[in-house]
């Protein structure tokens, strides 16, 4: 497995649209396990692929941090969104930083699994954040773009001097 260089604000592929990935052959299968490695050496708990430079809808989710536990999600849609909550939110992109960032408390949704089968998955508290958090990635939003004026300036001048 390879280490991924990790993208960071303001490089232009985070805030680009991925597009859809339609082949799961040795290829992908590398590279899902190559972000999964990346996400475990940068302690996050969700990793997308523009954030390590690629524009496909791919990401990895592993609310437990355990390995073997990971969900490899690729071409994911939510379905239904209930509740309301905000938490503090971080972002391998925006080292270092947190922000307030308002998230639905339940979804459900639909995504092909590695083997490119299609699932579909209803999570709540932290995992559905984590999903609704790396699909912002993959439709190129930022979690500074979730948040308020006021809020972004101050997040963008603790990023800037750290």
């Amino acid at each position: 497995m390879a280490l991924l260089k990790v993208r960071t604000y303001p490089d232009p592929i985070l805030k680009k649209k991925a597009e859809p990935l339609d082949t799961f052959g040795p290829t992908e299968q590398k590279l899902f396990d190559d972000m999964i490695e990346t996400m475990y050496v940068e302690d996050g708990v969700g990793i997308a692929a523009p954030q390590i430079g690629v524009s496909k809808r791919i990401f990895i989710a592993c609310p437990t941090m355990k390995r073997g536990e990971e969900f490899v999600v690729v071409n994911p849609e939510i379905l239904e969104a209930k509740g309301h909550e905000v938490g503090a939110e971080g972002c391998l992109s925006l080292p270092g930083v947190s922000g307030d960032i308002p998230r639905a408390k339940k979804v459900r949704f639909r995504f092909h699994d590695r083997a490119g089968k299609v699932q579909e998955m209803e999570v709540k508290d932290l995992f559905a954040r984590i999903i609704q958090h790396e699909l912002d990635h993959l439709d190129g939003i930022l979690l500074i773009d979730r948040v308020d004026f006021n809020q972004r300036q101050q997040i963008l001048a603790q990023y800037q001097t750290l």
